[in-house]
Formats: structure tokens, C-alpha cells, sequence
């Protein structure tokens, strides 16, 4: 498949145009012009561009790849590697970050929902949040401890609980990755709980405060669903070679 063909397809696909981001979508670094394997990944990490080197990879696509805004500008040390290697195999780039999220089959968030059994009802905020984060429900009412139980089952990993209260888990909200200051938001939409990747100071003050419960699941646990079926999208969709790749990460 030709490279600017299937920029376009995921640019119309994931409706990039419509996000403002802190980060370009789409084609980051270009390499050959015919892809026929891909190797997917939630970060365009040196340990990810190796692993797709030894795959054979033509293309490697990421949620968080490269030049995020306030990024220093030199290209020396980790950068230049990275970048010397993605060159030196003629292997494209391509990255898609709050278009990713956002997405409603394919996006992290509605991935995670797919996995924890959240019904979705609709976005947190369409415009603050460009429709990155969801609210939903719960098939049955649950404490906070039974949440925590089917949480780290499904994504393997212990997350981090703040409770606001000894209220039942309903209605939820959810935004992947590192969107703890949504937590207000997700307290004035009156839900029981907000769960999001990461965790700040502020964030157990807050939830007890609003008296909202908190789940911390982590940025990389909850961002490695939608990198993975957007691949698998693609494989079907153009008859492509696809392996992801999940590398942990505790954060």
C-alpha cells in the first residue's frame, strides 16, 4: 500500500482535522512509499523502533510519537538516535494522538469501555475535551473494591483508588492516559466515579472533596487498546502485515 494513500485513509478515518493537538497526526517521519508490514505501539520508544527493525517493518504506528509542542527543537542524543534509525531502515512514522482517543469504535477510550463493560452514553465534553473522554454505565452496580478487582483483571496491573465516599459504582466517566484534571468535570456531570491513567497530588483531594471516587489505571494500561485494533483495523482493511508490540511500562 502506498504511504500517502493510507496517511489519507487515517486522516479521514480518524477525523484529524477537527482536533487541535499538542502534537502533528498523521505521517511524522516518511520513509518507504510501499508498506506492507507494520509494527504498532503505544509510544515510538528506541525499545519499539528495534523491536519493528527486527520485525522487518515498514511503517511504525504509534499513539505518542514525536515533536510535542514546548519539545526542544535540536535533534542530539535520544532524539538524533531515534531518529537516525527510523532513517537508517527507510521506516515511516506515523502517529495519531487525541484523534486516536477519540475514536468510536477504534479509540482508546472506546476500547477500554469494550474491556471493562462500560455502556457508553455519550463524551465528557465535546468541546473542552474535543469528545476524548465518556460517560457511561455500569450493567450492575458495583463497590469500589469489586471495580478495582475487574479493572486489574482485565488490564493486569493494580490501580491506584482514591474513594469519595461509600456510594455505589453506576454511572461512570473515563479518559485514558494522563487526564486526572478531568476529575472536576466528571464530578459536575454527577457520576460515581472518574477513572483516567495517571494520578496527581491534587487528584485524591478533589475526589474526596466531590465525593467522587477515583481510578488511577495507568497511562500505558489504558492506552494500548487502540493503538492495537486501529492496526488490526488497517490489516484487514488493506490486506497489510500487523504485529504489535506492547512493551510495559508502569506508569
Amino acid at each position: 500500500m502506498d504511504l500517502y494513500e493510507l496517511d489519507r485513509y487515517l486522516e479521514h478515518l480518524l477525523s484529524v482535522s477537527k482536533f487541535k493537538d499538542y502534537c502533528p497526526n498523521g505521517i511524522q517521519v516518511e520513509g518507504k512509499s510501499e508498506i506492507t508490514t507494520i509494527v504498532s505501539g503505544v509510544t515510538a520508544s528506541q525499545a519499539l523502533l528495534d523491536r519493528a527493525v527486527s520485525l522487518k517493518a515498514d511503517a511504525v504506528l504509534v499513539h505518542h510519537g514525536y515533536f510535542w509542542r514546548g519539545e526542544p527543537y535540536v535533534v542530539r542524543g535520544m532524539k538524533k538516535k531515534r531518529l537516525a534509525t527510523l532513517l537508517k531502515h527507510d521506516m515511516s512514522l506515523l502517529a495519531y494522538h487525541l484523534p486516536l482517543d477519540a475514536h468510536p469504535t477504534l479509540g482508546n477510550n472506546a476500547q477500554l469501555a469494550q474491556r471493562l463493560g462500560f455502556q457508553v452514553e455519550g463524551v465528557m465534553d465535546e468541546r473542552e475535551l474535543q469528545g476524548v473522554g465518556n460517560i457511561g454505565v455500569l450493567a450492575q452496580p458495583m463497590t469500589l473494591t469489586e471495580f478495582a478487582l475487574r479493572v486489574a483483571s482485565a488490564l493486569q496491573r493494580e490501580p491506584t483508588l482514591v474513594s469519595g465516599g461509600s456510594h455505589l459504582i453506576k454511572r461512570i466517566a473515563w479518559c485514558t492516559g494522563g487526564a486526572q484534571s478531568y476529575i472536576d468535570r466528571a464530578a459536575e456531570l454527577g457520576v460515581d466515579a472518574y477513572l483516567s491513567g495517571e494520578i496527581s497530588e491534587q487528584t485524591t483531594h478533589s475526589a474526596r472533596e466531590l465525593g467522587i471516587h477515583y481510578i488511577g489505571a495507568g497511562h500505558h494500561a489504558t492506552e494500548c487498546y487502540g493503538i492495537q485494533a486501529l492496526g488490526e483495523h488497517l490489516a484487514e482493511q488493506f490486506g497489510l502485515k500487523h504485529l504489535f508490540v506492547d512493551l510495559d511500562n508502569p506508569a
